[in-house]
């Protein structure tokens, strides 16, 4: 599943890029505005895809006939190759012409969804979806790079201005659209949005993009093989965890024994090797140095502590408001906007407020807020829409509101000027693996009983690991 939520690290790709004036390559403005329409209708994507697919589960589960552990693999298949492949993406750019890149990503991305829209059955959509992730490990960092090599430095706040605030209407809006497409036309009208957007990006990025510098660069594929192998084995692992629906569903069983001790052993093995592999490698994908920088370090655990957390939250949400609540997708969808709108519309405001307090206590105080939103709605599963689901819901837009851009400068200063788009590739990285681990525990424990509640107890103390570990993590004073 691509977040549905905002990116946790995005600016540092634009801002690491050098002035295109001092390159040679600044276009005429409207030349650099068609640009950036391609940029953002390539990102948006994503975006919808990502908010837009979860209304839709509990309806593509039913005409699939598939179960928890197929629907599990629909929104991990594409993250399992986004969060493996995304520091080779942008490497790809920078090696062949951002522009054409992107290009070639979007297109990618199009056929992709049309696919999944004609899967006829879920390994088919699976098989989609994980090609689907490889096009969104393209396109994703493609885009926020192009950006920045088109617009000079003095202009690139407005460009990002915009970038973001394409960017929250999309996340916000894609719940209820995807919600009313699945309504009334279907699941897979909900992947038909694609592939109009792509043809007019690629058809703007063959008409306006400027010439681009490439970087001769290699490519650390064993390492993202290694990486991608070890993520598969433990979210297979934890997609066992539960009973079996084969065998009875929740009066069955739990699932354990040699398979699942193999294939978790494999994973943490893996993850291991990976970091012994980078240290080895001459051309790393994470450079020894960052795993050795206590602040980066730190700051990307509680990252992937506190999306583990939400992306439980997200997995489990669609099927208790239109399996046991009885809602339609549309309805399920707006559930969703004031999360979505809270975290759109406030995150630059409260950002500022990180100045005055530190972005400590905001780091602290925006994971322990999520955690209260998963007990309030765990607690009241059985009660009012409104108090037990509406009002959490806009205390966690509100708490991840507080929470991104504090998270985002301070992995930006934990690093050195040279290495902020690197650092940032990095935290987004971490961020989708923690929504393949997240998506994964979340199968795993929906099939008990009382496995919704279960599961957002589970979110609510990931999130305060997240928020002690920002509590010890060393920061530096951060500018928003």
């Amino acid at each position: 599943m691509a977040q549905p939520f905002v990116e946790p690290c995005s600016c540092g790709v634009i801002d690491a890029e050098s002035c295109p004036r001092e390159l040679g390559r600044a276009g005429p403005g409207r030349h650099r505005g068609m640009v950036l329409v391609a940029c953002v209708l390539a990102s948006s994507m994503a975006f919808i895809d990502a908010t837009a697919l979860p209304v839709a589960l509990p309806r593509l589960r039913a005409d699939l006939g598939a179960g928890l552990a197929s629907v599990q693999w629909v929104l991990n298949g594409y993250m399992l190759a986004l969060a493996s492949l995304t520091l080779i993406g942008g490497a790809l750019a920078d090696v062949y012409g951002k522009a054409r890149i992107l290009a070639v990503g979007c297109v990618l991305f199009g056929l992709a969804s049309a696919a999944c829209a004609l899967a006829p059955s879920s390994a088919w959509l699976i098989a989609a979806r994980v090609v689907q992730g490889a096009a969104a490990a393209i396109v994703t960092p493609a885009s926020l790079a192009l950006i920045g090599a088109t617009y000079p430095r003095a202009e690139r706040n407005r460009a990002i201005g915009v970038w973001a605030a394409a960017s929250a209407l999309t996340t916000a809006g894609g719940p209820v659209v995807g919600g009313w497409l699945t309504e009334i036309m279907g699941w897979p009208s909900v992947f038909w949005i694609n592939p109009p957007l792509a043809l007019v990006a690629v058809g703007a990025l063959v008409a306006f993009a400027p010439n681009d510098v490439r970087i001769q660069r290699r490519f650390d594929v064993i390492g993202a093989a290694i990486l991608a192998s070890a993520l598969g084995a433990l979210a297979w692992a934890l997609s066992q965890v539960g009973p079996s629906e084969a065998q009875g569903g929740a009066d069955a069983p739990v699932r354990t024994g040699t398979p699942l001790a193999i294939a978790a052993g494999l994973g943490i093995v893996g993850l291991a090797v990976y970091v012994f592999w980078e240290f080895r490698s001459e051309h790393p994908m994470t450079p020894p140095r960052l795993f050795e920088n206590r602040a980066f370090l730190g700051l990307n655990v509680a990252t992937l502590m506190i999306y583990t957390g939400i992306s439980i939250m997200f997995f489990l949400l669609p099927f208790d408001l239109i399996d046991r609540r009885a809602l339609s997708s549309t309805n399920a969808g707006l559930v969703f906007l004031p999360f979505t709108l809270g975290v759109g519309l406030l995150s630059s405001v409260l950002g500022g407020l990180a100045d005055k307090i530190g972005a400590r206590t905001m780091l602290v105080t925006g994971p322990a807020g999520a955690a209260l939103a998963y007990v309030w709605m765990a607690l009241g599963q059985k009660e009012s829409l409104m108090i037990d689901v509406i009002i959490p819901m806009a205390l966690l837009g509100l708490s991840f509101a507080v929470l991104v851009a504090p998270l985002t400068a301070s992995v930006m200063s934990s690093v050195d000027q040279m290495t902020e788009g690197l650092a940032s590739g990095i935290n987004n990285a971490t961020s989708r693996i923690a929504q393949l681990i997240g998506v994964a525990l979340a199968a795993g424990v929906a099939s008990f009983d009382s496995g919704y509640e279960l599961g957002l107890v589970i979110a609510a103390a990931i999130s305060i690991g997240g928020a002690l570990t920002a509590a010890i993590t060393p920061t530096q004073d951060a500018t928003f």
